[in-house]
């Protein structure tokens, strides 16, 4: 494999090549000082065939930081719409980041480059088009935490600061991630020209979709059908997932959901602490929208939303039917998922009782999600076992031990061997997520021009699953002022 410097990068700018009724060409605008590499993703630089030499580079965070372009880069902001909080925005677009190319690594894999916190777009609106470091640093470390859970995920290739002073709820300083996919077209990106109803936009943004990342499907009769058909599998997939490892987005507006099933636009969101169905982890959403048990149903909605702009292009009942096929899918997805951290091998009838008892239990004595989960692959089936350690969980301890004893007997009837079983449930049940508490321990030591947790945060939760060494109080439950940290969407 040859590996690339900044100059030499392969791009093969694809979205630039359609319409510019889709973007606006623009450039990223140069924070007032100079700008500075924070930290650098080497897994992300391998994505894209980057030797990781060219992080020691002047020019690394002069390219990402927004002060230069290398050869091949075309930067647009796209264009699109979406439901905000369930209203409809009638435009919306890249107000705060720049789609800089799309580079064509030496396996045939593209990756987008967007700049998020470029400076301002003719999409920014009433913004300043900045990212202030705090919010930089959450997007950059959740991108890889969600990657190392085995979630589809947006990635994060590296972060600049700068001391260009920002305003937000308080004076702070600038930042740029620099995050990656192979696509960032959103359901919104449908949504504007379908609003405004220009048709032939619509079908070429499909067409442009379909040939680019669903070339399986370009050949086909039914071919925007069976586009609809892949988005709602994969959204289903993705939102089972956030369900099991008790992450919450926090605000998905139409705007904000990937058309590649991707977890996209990391704001206020969140991983549970103590487990909380209700939980809210966006202090925005006074209403509770998109709390964490609203998510599948949102999911349902923004899909809708998607369906009704294919509208032009595939029949309204076939769509309606495509859509029908949702809720069976999530549950489906959700179930395997559930079954698999129980540490179950078959599908029995009996055993959503036996979850729903287990979530009562966890609701009533607030249980930590990840903790418990986690735990709960020392379970020994011998008959004798007082499973004290899970047993103080609980404010009801009693009632755990029945639910011990049916968990037990369930495990007997699949012949369960406690080694193996612990060893599949390690797999699945994460020993560290990004918790609130320690994206902010790294946000304030980051303010004081300490980066070190951030590189320690992002080694460890590349490898959730795995016991790190003398890295156990990153699995602790977090302390009394880590689970009322108040997290909006300026975050």
């Amino acid at each position: 494999m040859t590996l690339h410097t900044l100059e030499t990068l392969r791009f093969d700018n694809r979205y630039a090549r359609l319409p510019e009724a889709f973007y606006a060409k623009v450039n990223p605008t140069p924070f007032s000082s100079a700008p500075f590499l924070i930290s650098a993703n080497r897994v992300a630089m391998e994505l894209l065939d980057l030797d990781p030499r060219e992080a020691t580079r002047s020019e690394f965070a002069g390219v990402f930081g927004g002060s230069l372009l290398v050869p091949g880069m075309e930067p647009l902001a796209m264009l699109y719409s979406g439901h905000q909080f369930g209203v409809y925005v009638p435009q919306l677009g890249d107000g705060r980041a720049i789609l800089l190319g799309e580079v064509l690594n030496e396996r045939g894999e593209r990756w987008d480059l967007h700049l998020k916190g470029a400076g301002m777009t003719p999409f920014s609106r009433d913004g300043d088009g900045r990212s202030v470091l705090r919010s930089a640093i959450r997007e950059y470390l959740c991108c890889e935490a969600m990657h190392g859970l085995g979630i589809p995920t947006t990635r994060a290739l590296c972060l600049v600061g700068s001391d260009e002073k920002v305003y937000r709820e308080q004076v702070e300083t600038g930042a740029t991630i620099v995050r990656m996919a192979p696509s960032h077209v959103r359901f919104g990106s449908f949504e504007i020209f379908y609003y405004r109803k220009q048709h032939e936009h619509l079908q070429r943004l499909a067409d442009h979709v379909i040939e680019s990342y669903f070339p399986h499907l370009a050949s086909t009769a039914d071919k925007y059908l069976r586009f609809f058909a892949e988005v709602v599998e994969r959204t289903a997939a993705l939102i089972a997932q956030w369900q099991a490892v008790g992450w919450s987005h926090g605000v998905l507006n139409t705007d904000n959901m990937s058309i590649l099933g991707l977890t996209l636009d990391y704001g206020p969101y969140g991983f549970m602490d103590d487990y909380d169905p209700g939980f809210i982890c966006n202090h925005s959403d006074y209403n509770g929208r998109y709390a964490f048990n609203q998510q599948p149903y949102i999911g349902l909605w923004n899909l809708s939303c998607l369906a009704q702009t294919l509208l032009p292009l595939a029949p309204k009942e076939a769509l309606k039917a495509v859509l029908d096929g949702y809720q069976p899918m999530i549950d489906r997805s959700y179930r395997d998922l559930m079954r698999t951290k129980l540490g179950l091998k078959e599908d029995r009838v009996e055993d959503e009782a036996l979850l729903q008892e287990l979530k009562s239990l966890m609701v009533g004595s607030r249980v930590d999600y990840t903790i418990f989960w986690r735990e709960l692959g020392t379970f020994s089936s011998d008959p004798a076992a007082k499973h004290e350690r899970l047993r103080e969980h609980f404010l009801n301890p009693d009632r755990f031990g029945a639910w011990a004893v049916q968990y037990r007997e369930r495990l007997q009837r699949e012949q369960s061997r406690d080694k193996e079983r612990r060893a599949e449930m390690d797999r699945i049940n994460p020993k560290y997520v990004l918790r609130n508490y320690l994206a902010q321990a790294a946000i304030e030591k980051a303010q004081q021009k300490d980066y070190s947790e951030i590189d320690r945060l992002l080694n460890l939760l590349r490898d959730p699953y795995l016991d790190h060494a003398g890295m156990d109080s990153y699995a602790a439950a977090p302390p009394n002022w880590g689970k009322h940290l108040s997290v909006s969407c300026s975050s």
